[in-house]
């Protein structure tokens, strides 16, 4: 699953070129992004035309009587995209990219009762797209929520220890235009949903901050602390060590 990513690039004048994301939409440095948190995506109009978006992640569907749906729906799987109420309506011509450049996974260790957050990026480190699906959901009166998920796959093998799916990331222009095309073919569209390749993937231990969803500091991408030496067993009488 993805249930926290980044886009901590400070390089907005390019990113804003790289996804063609215009300046009306606003562009925040996030270290530690959260289910129920606006996001910068990339969504189609109508016509099928790219425009930068904001949207809230954790997808509500039109039906869905309470928006709070959207927090179990924070991940679609790829294998089952097509057969879910949720998402089936929304792969056909509601697909966007969601602007990103790493996203955490968190791993079990034998010896610890907290789980080690490692930070997953591309291998350039270069700024990325999820593979998303977004909704429009209207309620009481005026109220409109516009909302998205990002779709997941197997993991690759450089994550496989850390945990068995990962987000769809795109490999490049070409895959993100592809999927942002209301004219691709279902089968194309497959074929897009893979895991990145271990070449083009990095990962990196980082330390606890990251593991409290509502902090977003800087130092969510800060190195691991030193583990604590082992405390050394009580000298017997003879040893001269304590003197």
């Amino acid at each position: 699953m993805c249930g926290r990513y980044s886009l901590a690039t400070p390089a907005q004048v390019e990113l804003r070129a790289r996804f063609g994301l215009g300046e009306s939409v606003d562009i925040r440095r996030r270290f530690n992004v959260a289910p129920g948190d606006d996001i910068l995506a990339v969504t189609t109009s109508k016509e099928g035309e790219p425009r930068g978006d904001v949207l809230r992640w954790g997808l509500v569907p039109h039906w869905a009587k309470d928006p709070r749906t959207g927090f179990k729906l924070i991940n679609a799987r790829s294998e089952t995209i097509a057969e879910k109420p949720a998402y089936r309506d929304a792969l056909k011509t509601r697909r966007c990219l969601i602007v990103a450049d790493g996203f955490y996974e968190w791993r079990k260790r034998d010896d610890r009762a907290r789980k080690q957050p490692f930070h997953i990026t591309r291998a350039d480190g270069a700024p990325f797209a999820f593979a998303g699906l977004w909704a429009v959901w209207h309620g009481p009166g005026d109220e409109v929520l516009r909302t998205a998920t990002i779709v997941t796959t197997g993991a690759n093998d450089l994550l496989a220890d850390i945990h068995d799916r990962m987000p769809v990331i795109l490999p490049d222009q070409g895959a993100e235009d592809a999927w942002l095309d209301h004219g691709t073919p279902r089968a194309a569209l497959t074929d897009l949903l893979a895991p990145l390749p271990d070449a083009l993937t990095a990962r990196r231990p980082v330390g606890l901050a990251v593991s409290d969803a509502r902090y977003d500091g800087p130092d969510c991408l800060a190195d691991p602390e030193p583990e604590p030496e082992a405390r050394s067993e009580r000298a017997g009488p003879g040893d001269l060590s304590l003197f």
